[in-house]
């Protein structure tokens, strides 16, 4: 295919569209995804809305972030492997950038009281954006009995049966399979109705980038993408002459975290905050929310909470480098290996997007997935209440099995007022999340000083 086939938009021209969506990625993958359709499919027309929508349904599939894959999908299909690789880098470059810069504030200032009293409000605010999560996805997934005691029973494989994340995912698409072909009902995926009366696209959907998949292409994707994924953590385990290390473990931690993220950022979030919380103790649970408040106030995936966890964790255990650079690399290499994969998922897989689209079996194992991460995020909410909204907490249950719950005597007040607050402004006045972070905030700073 000709340059000229490929770029069916100027790529200079589709560039600066992908810069300028990138700065306005606030507010998680609903907020992401509705910027991306504005301004693709609305203003600029480059795509029409049934095709923007089948490229969302071929992310919502994968593992990873499925806004920044849909970025990279339709970067592809407006110019190519290089549209995609532009769409995909831009989208998440100024979230890097911010948080790298709110981690040194938050180690460099973080027990100053303007810094505390800011954390102060925004981690309780974090507790009321994860149940309005719950409540959203709980409303368009579970739509039938069968998938509320999905959701159920993962919330309980993770909160007191202590069940791998990755376990409770491939369970569930195991139980919507074979679900779905007893009862095809159950696990059928409601359609999308076509709207009428809107203009076409710029671009005729034949005129869009495609290619002919072939295993000679998908081999030298693989082998490229493979190659420039692990090579930082090859260097990681050579530097370290193969003893564990933070960024050795950081590396292939993360690195595998970003083959299991079904479900989206608040899904895997529960996997990352008890890993790195409580096995490798890179930061506290109190930590863990501040950082998913930092990052639900910077434009980029949410998934890119997991640069602050790295960014702790590092500087507490620089293994013999210097506490800042020893944290900047580790931010940096945690980042590279959660995101090359998205690339890869897209080349490799979009050429095929009809077949898997067409697939009643995968749809089904979607939908149980679906389901189940409502239990998941459930579980996330409870464990960032319990740490945020009280001092202590225990386990009850068995050795190994049990839930957690908090001591109830433990209980902070100023949390708990802010929480109400997030509460009230989020269902109740329906604000935006980067406005009710900010509100907030400042009640928590002015909570700290009066």
């Amino acid at each position: 295919m000709t340059d000229a086939r490929r770029h069916v938009v100027p790529l200079r021209e589709s560039t600066r569209a992908w810069f300028l969506i990138s700065l306005q990625t606030f507010g998680g993958p609903a907020g992401q995804i509705a910027v991306m359709q504005r301004t693709l499919v609305d203003e600029r027309r480059w795509i029409g809305e049934r095709r923007f929508l089948h490229a969302l349904s071929y992310c919502m599939l994968l593992p990873g972030p499925e806004a920044q894959q849909l970025a990279i999908y339709t970067g592809w299909l407006l110019n190519g492997w290089l549209g995609g690789l532009i769409a995909g880098v831009l989208f998440v470059i100024p979230g890097v950038i911010a948080l790298l810069a709110l981690s040194w504030l938050y180690v460099a200032q973080g027990d100053t009281t303007l810094v505390a009293g800011i954390f102060l409000g925004l981690a309780p605010a974090v507790v009321a954006i994860v149940v309005q999560a719950v409540i959203r996805i709980g409303g368009r997934a579970l739509r039938h009995p069968a998938l509320v005691w999905l959701a159920v029973a993962a919330f309980v494989s993770l909160a007191v049966l202590r069940l791998p994340f990755p376990l409770v995912v491939l369970g569930s698409g195991l139980v919507g399979w074979l679900v779905g072909r007893r009862w095809p009902d159950v696990m059928a995926r409601a359609a999308t109705p076509d709207k009428e009366g809107e203009d076409p696209p710029l671009i005729p959907d034949e005129a869009l980038h495609h290619a002919r998949p072939s295993w000679r292409r998908n081999l030298s994707i693989l082998a490229i993408g493979v190659v420039l994924w692990v090579a930082p953590v090859v260097l990681a385990i050579a530097l370290s002459s193969g003893s564990s290390t933070v960024f050795t473990d950081q590396a292939l931690f993360f690195g595998g975290m970003s083959l299991v993220t079904f479900g989206g950022a608040y899904a895997v979030l529960s996997y990352v905050a008890q890993a790195a919380v409580s096995h490798y103790g890179w930061l506290s649970a109190n930590e863990m929310v501040r950082g998913l408040a930092l990052a639900e106030t910077t434009p980029g995936p949410l998934i890119m909470v997991v640069q602050f966890v790295a960014f702790l964790g590092a500087y507490r255990d620089p293994g013999g480098l210097d506490p800042w650079v020893a944290a900047v690399l580790a931010s940096l290499l945690t980042v590279w290996v959660t995101f090359v994969p998205c690339f890869l998922f897209i080349f490799l897989g979009a050429p095929y997007v009809e077949r898997l689209r067409g697939s009643a079996a995968l749809s089904s194992a979607l939908t149980g997935v679906t389901a189940a991460v409502v239990g998941v995020i459930a579980n996330l909410a409870l464990f960032f209440a319990v740490h945020t909204l009280f001092a202590d907490t225990r386990t009850v249950g068995w050795d190994h099995f049990g839930l957690l719950v908090p001591t109830w005597s433990s209980y902070s007040w100023e949390s708990f007022v802010v929480a109400a607050l997030g509460l009230v402004l989020i269902f109740g006045l329906r604000w935006s999340v980067l406005r009710t972070l900010g509100i907030c905030a400042l009640a928590g700073l002015g909570l700290s000083l009066f």
